[in-house]
């Protein structure tokens, strides 16, 4: 049972992928909070769970979307070079300030997070194409931040640096492509910060590698990986602003779950 539940959850996750542009984290961490009770998983780390597993599922996911999006040409590689340093940093750093964070702080954190990200997916504007990319000083601190709060969130960071790349004149197509690209990074040194964080934990679950659960990565990442295409395929198809508008209320109603849960 908990196979069929982590299978579908990656099939969600990936849907949501494909049809929105932005990782499953913010459906897969509070969804996996509500699973991991069911099968007997629970504890103080449980929050730290199921972030660290998030990120390790969308590495698998993003593997694909980057190949996918460099083999159409989207992907402009010289602000992707000047960009997945200060994420991957950022990731790192994310997962360290989680490490030290009780698990219902963690979880009011995230879900205040996500009712950010919630409502700027609903109601924000995408902000006007008004100048260049900045240095390279300021554009670390943006992306290390952005690294940060993505790790801490268990997701890719393609909801901050979409709007961030639009906003310094970068065509909406390269902008997402760039974007999804930078996803691998920012999950793979987030996901191996909350493997390595939790390594010396004692009382975490069985078949656990740090924070990281595996049967629910395996059945997560497999699933994501094959449903992806299916919902950028959809995305031809379907409105994307009332997709989006949709997703939003969801997100709305898991952060302000996380928050009173």
């Amino acid at each position: 049972m908990e196979y069929l539940l982590f299978a579908i959850l990656g099939m969600v996750g990936g849907l949501a992928a494909g049809l929105l542009g932005i990782g499953g984290g913010l459906i897969m961490v509070p969804v996996l909070l509500m699973i991991f009770p069911t099968i007997g998983i629970s504890g103080s780390h449980l929050v730290h769970i199921a972030i660290g597993t998030s990120l390790a599922a969308i590495v698998f996911a993003s593997i694909t979307s980057v190949y996918s999006h460099h083999r159409h040409g989207g992907v402009l590689w010289g602000v992707f070079a000047r960009f997945a340093p200060g994420m991957a940093l950022g990731a790192v750093l994310g997962s360290a300030v989680a490490h030290y964070l009780p698990g219902d702080v963690l979880k009011i954190v995230f879900g205040v997070l996500e009712i950010g990200v919630a409502l700027q997916m609903a109601f924000g504007r995408t902000p006007p194409a008004s100048r260049q990319l900045p240095g390279i000083v300021p554009l670390t601190g943006v992306s290390t931040s952005f690294g940060t709060i993505a790790s801490i969130m268990g997701m890719g960071g393609g909801a901050m640096t979409t709007p961030f790349f639009l906003y310094c004149n970068i065509t909406a197509r390269n902008a997402i492509a760039t974007s999804a690209s930078l996803t691998l990074p920012t999950a793979l040194f987030g996901a191996a910060g909350y493997v390595v964080s939790g390594w010396a934990i004692e009382g975490l679950p069985e078949m656990t590698a740090g924070y990281v659960y595996l049967p629910a990565l395996l059945g997560i990442a497999v699933f994501s990986v094959l449903f992806a295409p299916i919902g950028a395929k959809l995305a031809q198809i379907l409105p994307a602003r009332t997709l989006k508008r949709i997703f939003a209320f969801v997100l709305m109603g898991l952060g302000i779950h996380m928050i009173l849960s």
